[in-house]
């Protein structure tokens, strides 16, 4: 039994950065990065070497060797050699008759990472090298053990057959496995994001083309009626004017599109959600214009401050009247309500049409990765808004009952001023 537990407590350690990950990650819109990996790795050493496994006082056994070659694997060699650094520093620290073993075992599995490093990131059958590594710091370390300390081997011969060999190659296979699926996992979501992204601006682009031939109609038959008799127009500046304003308003929509659609950056500011909501209505109303759907927005006149991504919650703001304009397009008297208050220290927004709404089961599975309730949808729109909301300490509800429209409600922290 006490072996199963030096086992267990070992593979926990290795499963640090792995769970690290889906903690940490969870609501955010990006993958690890090479400090996430340091620091994890790191810490997963300390913990490992602190708190490692032994039958003779001061020949000490781990997963070093495991957490060493994930580093490598997923941070760079920069990274493996800062936790080579820390692993002889501590080891030194620690002391007892085995350091002298370790070093040289530690050289020997080290160099070999490097190697297996190099083919697993040429993607040469990355299951076999993994599997590969995993026996190798299996061996070694059972190797050059017995060279050195051939009785104590001997004397407990199944702790060094069965719980390092177990510990090494099992924490191995693991790590990199389960991790390596959480990160292809997200970055195939970060790329269907991307995409439905992409496919939600096509939509309302086209809808734009359409709202911009008015003005442009408009100002084309005042430039002609001046063309013809310019001196003669009482009005010609009037008619100046009216083009000014319509050709100012078609470039303030096609601005703020083009805002949208561009790729998201990592800045985060304080900004009034007032106005971000009343720049999306003028982006949203040809959207909605083209459905037939009446988009009315009500906001305070004063700031409403919330620390945020603009690119980011104008992204899902176009989301949410996105789909609140395609569930009652097919209903008469069609109609979409933002409406955003201050409550307090939080900052209210709910998002009301009176489309054909949405089951108790529906409902409970909204923002889940890949469901929808359109036959051609992903549900990714959604998913990742509900990430955003998320990462910036707000929470989203929702109420709604077939044939009876759909409110949404998005609550956010409020920020202390504007910038």
């Amino acid at each position: 039994m006490s072996l199963l537990k030096e086992i267990i407590l070992q593979i926990f350690f290795a499963l640090i950065p792995f769970v690290a990950f889906n903690i940490y990650y969870r609501d955010k819109i990006r993958n690890y990065s090479q400090t996430f990996i340091l620091l994890t790795s790191s810490l997963c050493l300390f913990l490992a070497m602190t708190f490692a496994s032994n039958v003779v006082d001061g020949v000490i056994f781990d997963i070093r060797y495991v957490i060493m070659f994930f580093g490598l694997v997923y941070g760079g060699v920069q990274t493996g050699i800062i936790l080579l650094v820390e692993f002889v520093i501590y080891r030194l620290y620690l002391g007892g008759e085995g350091m002298p073993v370790a070093m040289i075992i530690l050289a020997c599995t080290f160099s070999l990472s490097l190697l297996f490093y190099k083919l697993y990131k040429a993607n040469y059958r990355r299951t076999f090298v993994t599997f590969l590594a995993g026996i190798a710091f299996s061996v070694i370390p059972l190797v050059l053990t017995y060279s050195f300390f051939p009785n104590d081997v001997k004397e407990h011969l199944a702790y060094h057959l069965v719980v390092i060999p177990m510990q090494n190659s099992l924490g191995t296979w693991l790590l990199l496995t389960l991790f390596g699926k959480s990160v292809a996992d997200k970055e195939m979501f970060i790329r269907h994001a991307q995409n439905e992204k992409i496919e939600t601006m096509s939509h309302v682009a086209a809808s734009l083309a359409h709202e911009v031939r008015n003005p442009l109609t408009a100002v084309k038959g005042f430039l002609k009626l001046i063309q013809e008799d310019h001196k003669h127009l009482p009005k010609l500046e009037q008619y100046i004017n009216i083009c000014l304003g319509e050709v100012q308003r078609t470039e303030l929509i096609l601005s703020e599109y083009l805002s949208i659609s561009k790729p998201l950056t990592a800045r985060h500011e304080v900004i009034n959600f007032s106005e971000q909501l009343y720049v999306i209505r003028e982006v949203m109303s040809p959207y909605a214009n083209m459905h037939n759907v009446e988009l009315e927005v009500h906001a305070p006149d004063s700031p409403v401050p919330v620390l945020a991504n603009p690119d980011e919650i104008k992204q899902v703001l176009v989301n949410f009247i996105k789909n609140a304009v395609e569930a009652c397009s097919e209903v008469s008297d069609a109609k979409v309500i933002l409406r955003l208050s201050s409550e307090e220290d939080r900052v209210v927004l709910k998002i009301k049409d009176n489309g054909i709404g949405m089951t108790e089961s529906q409902m409970k599975r909204l923002g889940s990765i890949y469901f929808s309730t359109k036959s051609n949808g992903t549900g990714l729109g959604l998913t990742y808004s509900y990430q955003v909301i998320h990462a910036m300490g707000g929470t989203v509800t929702v109420a709604s009952k077939p044939g009876a429209g759909t409110k949404f409600t998005l609550i956010f922290p409020e920020a202390e001023q504007v910038g």
